[in-house]
């Protein structure tokens, strides 16, 4: 399995190195929460010899309701974005959602997400495969909901015909099972392994209920908090080589997919044991 690294960067994914740690808040709300944990995510990793990627988006654009939070928008959250990453000293994650957003984002962004809604797009990939590859940068490509996971031989072909030298790491974050539902079938990391890319887990959206929040009626979408753990181990004990989380300090309060992420105080406790795991994997 090929290692990836950031190119001014000591950040690793792949081969038998260390758990990598793709990690941070859902969205931006403000640079202070922002501020605030990556610096914990920072602190923890550090500790755990972990290499660490500070992850949010500047906007959500996949909302069940028009009223739901999106985020600061481009301008004000990419400058957001590189105040973390300059403040921080930490290489930075964020999506991009339309194709001129892609040199923008890419500029800044050490890793550039493609959301799994999107992976198909082929004008999409194609320029963000340009410009991410252009500025040095990594793309982290997000397995939508409704493909095979070996049906990203695709997406993956796609991106190394124009950019054949860029860095690509293949996201597994669940596939639809009837209505309002997700799972995760673990034989996928491996089969995405097989692919030649480095595969991460999000499992804060693979515990998503799309469409089933109680607190709104089905506005929003609902989530499983408590089996956010359960998928990360599950996954690191398959052979994911990363994992793809997202805190808050109050998750119950956070503007966007509250009943899916973890609270920052768990960070902590969580990363030792996949490190761990990872550790038993690769041994």
């Amino acid at each position: 399995m090929k290692t990836i690294k950031l190119s001014n960067r000591d950040w690793t994914i792949g081969g038998e190195g260390p758990l990598a740690v793709i990690a941070g808040l859902n969205v931006l709300e403000d640079i202070g929460l922002a501020l605030e944990v990556g610096t914990e995510l920072k602190r923890v990793c550090g500790e755990l010899g972990l290499p660490y990627v500070f992850k949010a988006s500047f906007d959500k654009a996949n909302r069940s309701s028009i009223t739901s939070y999106r985020g600061p928008g481009l301008e004000t959250g990419l400058a957001m974005m590189a105040r973390v990453k300059s403040e921080l000293n930490v290489p930075i994650c964020t999506d991009v959602h339309e194709i001129d957003q892609a040199e923008r984002v890419a500029e800044i962004a050490d890793i550039v997400q493609l959301p799994a809604f999107l992976c198909r797009q082929t004008d999409l990939v194609v320029a963000m495969a340009k410009a991410t590859g252009a500025a040095d940068g990594i793309l982290h490509v997000k397995k939508a909901q409704f493909l095979a996971p070996w049906d990203v031989k695709n997406i993956i072909t796609k991106i190394g015909e124009v950019a054949p030298d860029l860095g690509v790491i293949m996201c597994e974050r669940g596939t639809s099972f009837g209505y309002n539902n997700l799972i995760v079938d673990m034989l996928g990391i491996g089969a995405m392994h097989d692919l030649g890319v480095p595969v991460t887990i999000d499992a804060t959206h693979a515990v998503q209920l799309p469409g089933a929040d109680p607190r709104t009626a089905g506005a929003s979408t609902g989530g499983r908090r408590e089996g956010v753990p359960i998928i990360a181990k599950s996954a690191v004990a398959a052979g994911a080589d990363g994992v793809f989380l997202e805190f808050h300090t109050d998750p119950d309060a956070a503007l966007c997919d509250a009943p899916s992420c973890l609270p920052l105080t768990a960070a902590s406790d969580l990363l030792k044991t996949l490190k761990r795991i990872r550790e038993s994997v690769i041994a």
